[in-house]
């Protein structure tokens, strides 16, 4: 760590004297801190301050915050517990640090990027779901001679209250013989029944068919009528001896042969199968419908009958949020329990509300928010806990935020500061960093560039680090591309959008330029483009006068959710690099295919560890650590794989490659340059080949879907839709992506965004303005039109601080 060689170094109060001195030291203290690219970093950061970790992306300020700070706060406090019950929680492992002092107990927020369950809505998050039930429980209306319910019996989550029709899921699955049997002119045989498996599996079904007497060379359409329910729709699963015609190659033995119906394969698939793609396939053979029983409300009758200011449950809770607080604060009968409820939920909902999610129901699916949501309803949770002298550690709490509602942020922030707590911020909104009491700048650049602390002190003080890529977007803004607005080569019209929050909303977007789409947090933005644009142009897509020839959809969605998908597999980079290997004369003469190179397969891979690289070591009441395998070292592939060597690298060294070095590496293989070129021109170049999907951001796993895209060199034209691609962007990584979409642009493609940074969207060509707020307020078109004149005539929230970022740039 360095402070700022122009001044003095910030004044960071020393520790106390004698052995006590982790109880009077005002400073948290790390030593040797070495997580992920961090390199032997010491830091002091002062408590009870709003601390802000800045840098590039990838430069080392999650590492530090989350992968050191948070994860030693939580190692020592599962230390405080009971040994046996440390085994029945999942525990974090000890970081790469040789000490850090002065540390309270840490909270994590972090914007997860695993995707929460169906089950999971807003309610459930915020735990404001059971303050609701406990309200009709205790002080709902009842029937007359109706028995008191438990508040277990309002919950769609439980035995007790879910209706038995959808298992409280509020909808239900149905398929038919249309849906099933899509092509009834084929027969069995020819594939008459599309949802059935392919392969084996759905020979084999066709057999046992066969041997049960059915004709399975008839056309579909002419099997009896009875005939065709019994096959798709039995419940019967009658097992049969196949005798398997002869192969001329090969001696095949009778079996026994277990029929499935083709209605029942599909429900089990699409309820018990853990793959995505499986999943996907199974639901095109269903359709989904509100639930007869409960119409879509997910209760039972009996607690559905309940009502409280006249509105069941299921009522209460789809208002938005606001509304809610409304309903709850006007209401005056009831009695003491009625009120004491009643009011402690509004309490609950307030900060909620403040951090600008009011247009939230209680009833909306977590699956539906956005990782900025999620993050912002927990941090609303904490702010009601009361809690004092905690660490909070966030993760960019102002993703996906409009600069209005970022003002809000920045009160709560304050709050938690001001109650006798310790706020570490990991952020890029030059606003909150401004905001900050301190900062701890990690850089300079990213990966093995990066892992240093360049300064740690005031804002102030980070004006004299040179080395600093945010002290030159925090002080001296860089000064922005001068570039004309485009004129549009054409225009796609949605007409009569009624989605979500969308009413009968009609909207052009013009095409081969460059549109952003704007407004604040709820107002309808991931809903007009993600789903009604994005729907419009895939069904138009085949029309021979429509402009657009190809649709791509870049979102941030993880690129794999296990260590064995990694950039290399995701962009198509490691089939290159196995077919470089394969055709090498030491792979031939041991009869190597490409297969032999990879380790998710047995071959090639090391068995001890099955291509992991390394293996868990169990430690019982101590977090479970994992270590290199003893065999391979880490390596993930077998002694022998390992002796084939490609420039002097074997394929663990070719994975271990950084994208930058991995350019140079194979500068001479057009089909690998041509890849690797994109991701560096991206920003990525700090990443490596093998890295895991499970360690990259969603702001990387956007951007290394765009790069894949980018080394397409398609030459139609292309409609780009991106969801917030500047989300956990440093502004100089955004000014990189920026020229990479820009250039898009430039080569007859278009590129809609959806964004807050009003950076980005003043560099825009055209500007559609959803709002005026969000929710119900929201999905209408405030204003649309180039950027400048949006700002200058003042309607919605934007305006302002577009005319805001127009003026400085």
């Amino acid at each position: 760590m360095r402070h700022s060689p122009d001044a003095p170094g910030p004044a960071v109060p020393g520790p106390g004297p004698g052995p006590g001195r982790d109880a009077v030291d005002p400073c948290v203290r790390v030593r040797g801190a070495r997580e992920h690219n961090l390199q032997g970093v010491d830091v002091d950061i002062p408590r009870d301050t709003l601390t802000v970790f800045t840098g590039v992306s990838g430069s080392g300020k999650s590492s530090l915050a989350f992968g050191t700070l948070y994860a030693e706060a939580q190692r020592r406090y599962f230390e405080s517990v009971a040994p046996y019950a440390r085994r029945l929680i999942h525990q974090i492992g000890a970081p790469k640090v040789d000490t850090v002092t002065g540390l309270p107990p840490a909270v994590s927020l972090e914007q997860r990027r695993s995707s929460p369950g169906s089950r999971s809505s807003v309610g459930t998050v915020t735990l404001l779901s059971n303050s609701l039930r406990m309200l009709y429980s205790r002080a709902g209306t009842y029937p007359p001679g109706a028995p008191r319910l438990d508040s277990d019996a309002f919950s769609p989550n439980t035995a007790s209250g879910a209706c038995p029709s959808c298992h409280g899921l509020g909808r239900i699955h149905r398929t038919s013989e249309e849906l099933l049997v899509p092509d009834p002119s084929l027969s069995i045989r020819q594939g008459a029944i599309a949802a059935w498996p392919g392969a084996w599996q759905g020979k084999n079904l066709r057999d046992v068919l066969e041997v049960l007497g059915h004709d399975v060379d008839r056309p579909w359409r002419e099997l009896p009528a009875a005939e065709r329910e019994w096959i798709l729709f039995t419940e019967e699963q009658p097992v049969v001896t196949v005798h398997p015609v002869r192969d001329a190659d090969r001696i095949q033995r009778p079996y026994q042969g277990t029929y499935m119906s083709a209605y029942r394969y599909v429900m089990r698939t699409f309820s018990d199968t853990k793959s995505t793609t499986l999943r996907a396939r199974a639901e095109k053979f269903l359709t989904d419908a509100p639930c007869p029983v409960c119409e879509g409300r997910r209760l039972r009758p009996e607690a559905l009958a309940v009502t409280f200011a006249g509105r069941t449950i299921a009522e209460l809770a789809g208002l938005a949020l606001s509304e809610l607080d409304g309903v709850l604060a006007s209401f005056r009968a009831g009695g003491e329990a009625a009120r004491v409820l009643a009011e402690d939920l509004r309490g609950r909902i307030a900060p909620v509300v403040e951090l600008g999610l009011g247009y939230l129901s209680l009833d909306r699916t977590a699956p539906t928010l956005s990782a900025g949501e999620l993050q912002r309803l927990r941090l609303a949770t904490q702010l009601r806990s009361g809690l004092f002298g905690v660490v909070y550690v966030l993760d960019e709490p102002s993703a996906g935020l409009h600069p209005a509602d970022t003002e809000a942020l920045l009160g709560v922030l304050d709050r938690l500061k001001s109650a006798g707590n310790t706020v570490f911020v990991v952020e890029h909104h030059l606003d909150v960093v401004r905001h900050a009491d301190w900062l701890v700048d990690v850089g300079p650049l990213a990966g093995e560039h990066g892992g240093r602390v360049l300064y740690s002190g005031p804002p102030e003080g980070l004006a004299g680090v040179a080395e600093s890529a945010t002290a030159r977007h925090l002080f001296a803004r860089p000064a922005a591309v001068a570039r004309p607005v485009r004129t549009a080569t054409g225009t796609v019209r949605v007409t009569g959008a009624d989605r979500h929050n969308l009413r009968d909303l009609s909207v052009e977007f013009p095409l081969g330029v460059f549109t952003a789409v704007t407004g604040v947090s709820g107002s309808g933005k991931s809903t007009l483009v993600g789903q009604v644009l994005a729907r419009e142009v895939d069904g138009r897509l085949a029309e021979a006068d429509f402009p657009v020839r190809r649709l791509v959809e870049v979102d941030q969605k993880p690129i794999g959710r296990t260590p064995r998908s990694n950039l290399a597999t995701y962009t198509g980079l490691f089939d290159v690099v196995r077919r470089l290997f394969t055709a090498l004369p030491e792979s031939k003469a041991r009869g190597w295919k490409a297969g032999r190179f990879s380790f998710n397969v047995p071959g090639g891979r090391c068995e001890t560890c099955q291509g992991e690289g390394f293996v868990s070591v169990e430690l019982l009441f101590l977090p479970s650590t994992y270590a290199p395998c003893p065999v391979c070292a880490g390596a993930r592939y077998n002694a022998e794989t390992l002796e084939v060597r490609y420039a002097g690298l074997d394929i663990a060294q070719v994975l271990g490659l950084t994208v930058e070095a991995a350019a140079a590496f194979f500068a001479d293989v057009p089909a690998a340059a041509r890849s690797l070129r994109a991701l560096v021109d991206i920003g990525l170049g700090y990443l490596r080949l093998g890295q895991p999907a499970t360690e990259l951001s969603g702001g990387e796993a956007q951007r290394i879907k765009l790069a894949t895209e980018l080394q397409r060199l398609r030459r139609d034209h292309t409609l780009y839709l991106l969801d917030e691609p500047t989300t956990g962007l440093h502004p100089a990584d955004v000014r990189v992506l920026l020229g990479q979409l820009h250039g898009l642009v430039d080569a007859g493609h278009s590129v809609v965004v959806v964004e807050h940074d009003m950076e980005v969207v003043a560099g825009a060509d055209w500007v559609v303005d959803l709002g005026p707020g969000g929710g119900a307020e929201g999905g209408r078109v405030t204003a649309c039109g180039p950027p400048a004149e949006v700002a200058a005539r003042g309607e919605g929230r934007t305006a302002r601080y577009l005319a805001r970022a127009l003026g400085a740039s």
